[in-house]
């Protein structure tokens, strides 16, 4: 009998004592970090609402009870009962039972009336039925890339639940070694913005965070082949965190498993989402630019199917060794600042991942309170000594003014977005202002990913602002709803004729004017003198962003817009840089989120910022805060203990 089983064997008797003569315990297994009890008596389980509470805080474990298939009423009969309880007013939407887990997964638009007050309607549906319900919410606005993931999922259980118990297994396995270690080695992101991958080492894990390219630098990617990273073979990473669903953090995760990785993927369940959709994006792209994507669909399906989801502040374990938490980052929908706690309180070590520390339209300011931390890898791409952007009011004042007057001069206003966070900011702020009457109201135009991403938002709103939320969850409030929102869905001949009709605002991907439908609003609309091309988020060096930043007029088209390949234009139209809307912290954020820290850290990595910034800002934070700062190169390596 292996560790495994005799620990699971043990746990099966703890639990019998704690647990009422009634109740019967089947099986006990782990599946990813969670342990999962089987019972024939899942009614008398739910009849005590702190049961499975007081079974997790006294065996340290994620506990989900399910049901033996022998306990489960008919699934036809189940569903009256299920439907008999939930209120009418939660919207349900499908009913979907899985025999070989128990479970009922309940799609409904108000997901909260079908959990009740601290869980009272799921532990009553539990009570009627036997069945162990899963809530997921109905997208508001439709959602291709929810739909097709959970119907991918769906279709994938029997294998996802071989993984889970594989995973478990490996997680829960006995420690090999006395020695107590830590060690990060950069893979990327060091001196550079982009191509940002980590691994934490320790005598037992290894753990990679994340596996991005690098913006405007086709091919270099991160130094994946040296031996504390796949040189050693794939399938001896441990575990793959990712801190969110942006290209420059996410585009290679699939490519670990065409290398042969098997493991998991720990992240927040939009990351995964986003991180669908963004890929799958990535190597479409890349297949219109006549490049070799460096992997194919069925990886990124490897990859959603590998992914184990995880709240803000569940701590969990994903090794023997390591505890993984994450909490909100303010950046994107789902981005996480990631805190690992290694050993028996041996260290402690946060990612921020990309922050943004202040509150914004869309997002509560970055979490930076934890038990401990000894060393924070921070990111610093505003870490410069002048990186300091406009205050968030100024800026909309000054995207409005822009408007206000491209549209008295009768052009349009064209603005390159990334398709999640800014495009999102972006469109809450023109929604108040022409309800506010402080600009006209105009249809405002989005293209690319960006009315697929929105839907993403719509349906997660408890990752949104908190007064947000509470608007999304108002139908006839949701300011994404709003009418003058158009989704551009019939390619080139809608972008004509928005190019050929009245003023107007375009919203399109990619924000960085790197290939995207970007470049066809700029061949439609480019030579128009009247209209303004109004940049709002970062442009990293060596992108066609940044050199038009830089006063570039002709511009490269390559067969966008109709045309042909080689083709250039001239570009006429104006150019504007409104700061203030970017989801990265500024040279004061950052500095804020480290000094008020708590507690406040030995030791800060500062890297994902160009070599002035990370310089600029690890000198800042050794004068002001006396403490051990590093501007690391890629390929280091930092023991701590």
């Amino acid at each position: 009998m292996s560790q495994v089983d005799k620990q699971l064997d043990t746990l099966k008797s703890e639990i019998e004592q704690e647990i009422p003569n009634d109740i019967t315990v089947t099986d006990v297994k782990y599946e990813g970090p969670e342990l999962v009890v089987y019972t024939r008596d899942p009614k008398q389980f739910a009849g005590d609402g702190d049961l499975i509470r007081r079974l997790a805080s006294k065996l340290r474990k994620r506990i989900t009870v399910r049901p033996d298939p022998s306990a489960l009423s008919p699934p036809a009969r189940a569903e009256e009962e299920v439907r008999e309880v939930i209120p009418d007013d939660a919207g349900v939407t499908d009913l979907d039972f899985h025999e070989d887990t128990g479970e009922v997964v309940i799609e409904a638009e108000k997901p909260g009336m079908v959990i009740g007050r601290r869980g009272s309607t799921l532990r009553e549906i539990t009570q009627e039925v036997g069945w162990t319900p899963e809530v997921v919410r109905t997208p508001p606005i439709e959602s291709s890339t929810v739909s097709n993931v959970r119907g991918f999922l769906k279709n994938e259980r029997e294998e996802r639940r071989d993984i889970l118990e594989r995973v478990g297994r490996q997680i829960h396995r006995e420690e090999m070694s006395d020695d107590e270690w830590v060690r990060i080695t950069t893979l990327g992101c060091c001196r550079e913005v982009g191509r940002a991958a980590f691994i934490v080492s320790t005598p037992e894990t290894r753990i990679l965070v994340d596996c991005g390219d690098k913006p405007g630098a086709e091919g270099e990617v991160p130094y994946l082949q040296i031996p504390e990273a796949l040189g050693a073979g794939a399938a001896t990473l441990d575990a793959v965190v990712l801190t969110h669903a942006h290209l420059d953090h996410s585009a290679l995760i699939p490519l670990l498993f065409k290398y042969g990785y098997d493991g998991p993927i720990y992240t927040t369940e939009p990351t995964r989402d986003l991180m669908g959709l963004l890929t799958l994006d990535y190597l479409d792209v890349a297949a219109k630019e006549g490049r070799t994507p460096p992997y194919e669909s069925a990886q990124v399906r490897d990859a959603i199917k590998h992914t184990i989801p995880l709240e803000y502040g569940d701590v969990t374990d994903v090794a023997p060794d390591v505890k993984l938490t994450f909490h909100n980052a303010g950046h994107i929908l789902g981005s996480a600042v990631t805190h690992f706690h290694i050993g028996d309180g041996l260290y402690n070590i946060a990612f921020s991942g990309d922050i943004h520390y202040e509150d914004t339209r869309l997002f509560n300011g970055a979490v930076n309170d934890f038990p401990r931390v000894e060393t924070l890898v921070l990111e610093s791409t505003y870490g410069g000594r002048d990186d300091y952007q406009t205050d968030q009011a100024d800026s909309e004042e000054a995207l409005k003014e822009v408007i206000n007057e491209t549209y008295e001069q009768d052009g349009k206003v064209v603005i390159p977005a990334f398709a999640v966070g800014r495009s999102q900011e972006i469109m809450l702020v023109l929604e108040e202002a022409m309800r506010e009457g402080e600009i006209p109201t105009m249809p405002v135009h989005l293209d690319g990913m960006i009315w697929e991403a929105t839907a993403i938002h719509t349906t997660y709103p408890e990752y949104l602002r908190d007064d947000l939320r509470d608007r999304i969850f108002h139908d006839d409030e949701n300011p994404f709803l709003a009418d003058q929102f158009n989704h551009i869905d019939a390619g080139e001949d809608e972008r004509q004729e928005v190019a050929d009709g009245d003023e107007c605002i375009v919203i399109s991907t990619s924000g960085m004017i790197e290939g995207g439908p970007i470049m066809s609003w700029l061949r439609h609309i480019g030579p128009d003198p009247d209209s303004n091309l109004v940049f709002v988020g970062y442009q990293a060096q060596g992108t066609l962003g940044r050199r038009i930043q830089n006063g570039w007029d002709e511009i490269p088209v390559d067969g966008w817009g109709g045309g042909s390949r080689g083709d250039t234009l001239t570009l006429q139209m104006g150019t504007e840089v409104v700061d203030g809307f970017s989801g990265h912290a500024d040279r004061q954020g950052l500095e804020n989120f480290v000094k008020t820290m708590n507690p406040r850290p030995e030791k800060v990595l500062c890297v994902h910022g160009d070599e002035r910034s990370v310089q600029d800002l690890s000198s800042a934070l050794y004068h002001d805060y006396n403490m051990r700062t590093f501007a690391p190169k890629n390929l280091e390596t930092f023991r701590f203990k």
